[in-house]
């Protein structure tokens, strides 16, 4: 099996300049927090009144404390807890902006919807400088490091891991659209943000691994100067990924106006999640648990020359079976997981039906 990566013309780790008024005098909230009853985790699934409330306007004062001087927010930090009671000693990285478990992403479209129910000067100020924090952050070949200003480590990677980058761009797409709830958002960020998403959408077409010259699936995370696969953490080598392929093919069924290379990426992912899934009993003669032997499922990593599912705890060597690998991450990691299932039976095939009804002439 012959794979290769498309990859032209990359290289370098020049930002672009932020767009941000450093001279602007500082604005003040209009609303102060007094505390929520929402937990965090849940701030982006409240019904859409919630979001006009004084409660997730004072909220929305406490995230904008936590926001950093660079623009972005840090992760794995519980916004609920005014900045100031907040413990960050577990993690140096606690106090970084990064895209990292879903930190920026989450920050963002939270004040997105706050303001377009209660449009706020001092929110939407910290709104635009997150837009232009992920807008300086791009690197020329259009991928997202996990953390900018860039952490050295595996962070200054190109990382596709846990969705951080298709979040980003999810963000900057939506507010490049100015749909609800990013109408607030000027015209020039519109334009920038455009600019990035089909700069990003040019790095996941290229970067996309090439089996026997067809068009695969991606590695959670690439070089930044190559873009080639690379690993993070010592369990997480380079591979063929069977979680995070789905979020990125996911992102090119919804581009409006497919081009053929889309098209080809979308169709190359698809034909690879069917030849990659696995069946509960293969499942458990790999290690892993599963209820029903029929059960359809993926491995979160395949080998890159022989696809196949392997295992890596913290020593950093392969292993066939998740029962080779310390108790620890086998039991603290998603080693496989059902991802693909609704993108192949439901979301692949309607996104086929949108592209035949667009080539179907109109009645006369």
């Amino acid at each position: 099996m012959l794979v290769a990566l498309a990859v032209a013309g990359f290289g370098g780790c020049n930002h672009a300049a932020s767009t941000a008024d450093k001279s602007a005098p500082p604005l003040v909230p209009s609303v102060a927090y007094a505390g929520t009853r929402v937990p965090w985790r849940t701030v982006l699934r409240q019904p859409a009144e919630w979001y006009g409330s004084d409660d997730a306007r004072g909220l929305a004062v406490n995230v904008v404390g936590y926001q950093t001087e660079a623009g972005g927010w840090p992760k794995n930090l519980d916004m609920t807890i005014p900045p100031a009671q907040a413990d960050r000693s577990a993690d140096p990285g606690e106090t970084l902006s990064n895209i990292d478990n879903d930190a920026t992403y989450t920050q963002m479209v939270f004040l997105a919807r706050v303001i377009s129910a209660h449009d706020d000067p001092y929110l939407r100020a910290a709104f635009n400088r997150g837009l232009d924090y992920l807008l300086a952050a791009q690197y020329p070949n259009g991928g997202w490091p996990q953390y900018f200003p860039l952490r050295p480590g595996y962070y200054t990677r190109v990382t596709f891991n846990d969705n951080a980058m298709i979040n980003t761009l999810t963000v900057l797409r939506d507010a490049a659209n100015g749909q609800t709830p990013y109408a607030f958002v000027d015209a020039a960020r519109r334009a920038q943000a455009a600019a990035a998403v089909a700069k990003g959408i040019q790095c996941i077409l290229r970067s996309q691994i090439l089996v026997n010259g067809q068009p695969a699936v991606w590695c959670a995370q690439y070089d930044e100067h190559t873009l080639t696969p690379a690993p993070a953490r010592a369990y997480e080598l380079a591979s063929f990924s069977g979680q995070e392929s789905v979020g990125i093919t996911r992102f090119l069924m919804e581009v409006p106006h497919p081009s053929p290379a889309i098209i080809a990426a979308v169709q190359g992912a698809v034909a690879w999640f069917k030849s990659a899934q696995l069946t509960g009993a293969q499942v458990q003669a790999l290690g892993g648990r599963v209820g029903n032997p029929n059960a359809v499922m993926w491995a979160r990593f395949y080998d890159l020359d022989t696809m196949k599912p392997f295992f890596c705890g913290r020593d950093g060597v392969k292993k066939s079976n998740l029962q080779e690998i310390e108790a620890e991450r086998r039991n603290g990691y998603a080693w496989f997981g059902t991802w693909p299932a609704t993108l192949l039976n439901t979301d692949y095939p309607a996104w086929e039906q949108r592209l035949a009804a667009a080539k179907t002439p109109p009645p006369s």
